[in-house]
């Protein structure tokens, strides 16, 4: 099993970003989007996803799509102009499929920043 990993961290206030809906799909050679499933981030900001992966290619893309919009849009902050990013989309390879693919992330209303670590 691959085990997938994030942590969301709320670049405004520097706390956990608790409650972000988080969707992952599989993206098929022919570029058509398999949803593999719907999941949340814990009140921590973490989430842990096992899968089983070893029938797919070891060059299957995956997307995890991450609703920083939802989550921000029920915080009031104050915003000094518009919001127009309302998901973060990370598109990786996972080829090992008994490997650790950690990816946390800091997300604000307009940007974030991400990093890949095992």
């Amino acid at each position: 099993m691959a085990i997938l990993t994030s942590h969301f961290l709320n670049g405004t206030d520097g706390t956990h970003a608790g409650d972000v809906g988080v969707t992952l799909v599989r993206i098929n050679a022919d570029d058509q989007r398999t949803k593999l499933l719907e999941s949340r981030s814990g009140g921590d900001g973490r989430f842990r996803l096992e899968l089983d992966i070893a029938a797919d290619a070891p060059a299957t893309r995956y997307e995890l799509v991450i609703d920083s919009g939802t989550y921000f849009a029920g915080r009031g902050i104050p915003q000094a102009g518009m919001t127009i990013m309302r998901e973060i989309v990370l598109r990786f390879e996972m080829p090992d499929p008994s490997a650790q693919y950690h990816m946390p992330v800091i997300i604000s209303p307009n940007n974030y920043s991400t990093w890949w670590s095992s």
